[in-house]
């Protein structure tokens, strides 16, 4: 159905399955116990996530070790983060600084266990030829801009996933514990409740919350906490490949977890590929 040559290039849940487990091993980046401290404070019900009542006086992070954020894929993540303008229906303007930014992220992540697993797994599944191919296939897919406002090109995978954008008044997108960290640290995100904690008791673990960014408002908000750059990266990557617009199943540490992945269907890239519109955990 995909238009691969053989049944064998499929991917199989049991696959879907033995990979994560592999990532979640490999990810060597990732915090520790003791870098993090978080403060759920008040859980909302399923009624409560859209009434926008801050609930949590305190801010989500207590502590974070700011020394993780040295590491290479933490430091070239982070210099992408101010790269978008956040209001859909504003075009990007890409400056040979961001693209080198962008090159400079995969390279990066293309160094750690956790994306050369990846590219063995999918190179054994015949979606790519070589790591070059992969490589420039991850910068269009996450990276290439598409309309989301009014035909101006003003979103990407990556912007849409891991920056965060408003649209129509609410928070899009916004699904990175590293960028939410920032944000509240530097007073522009309000952190207000939770609805799910994941079973994890080491990061990375799992939380969907309520906040509100600049006043504007989010009504849940699934993310890794603790994760490294690479490893979310990868995790949604492996997600939008295998089951595109469906629910991929995964397994982290024993524990199953579920990452909705959609395509943009209005454009295309490289002879009818689709770029990533949205990645996110399922709470």
């Amino acid at each position: 159905a995909d238009g691969f040559s053989s049944s064998k290039d499929a991917i199989s849940d049991e696959e879907l399955l033995q990979v994560s487990e592999q990532l979640y091993q490999l990810d060597h980046n990732k915090a520790q116990p003791s870098d993090i401290t978080i403060n759920p404070q008040y859980q909302a019900s399923p009624e409560e996530t859209a009434d926008q009542q801050d609930h949590s006086p305190q801010p989500l992070y207590q502590y974070v070790n700011e020394k993780l954020f040295s590491k290479p894929t933490y430091a070239s993540f982070i210099k992408l983060l101010d790269n978008y303008q956040r209001a859909t229906g504003r075009e990007e303007e890409v400056t040979a600084e961001e693209l080198r930014e962008q090159d400079n992220f995969l390279k990066e992540v293309m160094k750690t266990e956790v994306m050369k697993r990846l590219f063995t797994f999918l190179h054994s599944k015949n979606r790519y030829d070589s790591q070059q191919e992969f490589v420039a296939d991850l910068k269009e897919m996450w990276f290439g801009l598409y309309s989301r406002g009014d035909g101006e090109q003003d979103s990407s995978g990556f912007e849409h996933v891991f920056s965060g954008e408003v649209k129509k008044g609410k928070v899009s997108g916004f699904h990175n514990w590293i960028r939410f960290y920032l944000l509240e640290k530097q007073g522009t995100v309000n952190y207000f409740s939770h609805n799910w904690d994941g079973p994890w008791d080491t990061y990375p673990d799992v939380l969907a919350l309520q906040f509100s960014w600049d006043g504007f408002y989010k009504e849940v908000g699934s993310a890794f906490i603790g994760s490294s750059p690479e490893f979310e990266f990868g995790l949604y990557t492996l997600c939008f490949i295998s089951r595109p617009g469906r629910v991929c199943h995964l397994s982290l540490g024993g524990h199953s977890l579920s990452i909705q992945t959609y395509p943009w269907t209005k454009a295309t890239y490289s002879n009818g590929k689709k770029f990533l519109a949205t990645a996110y955990i399922i709470s």
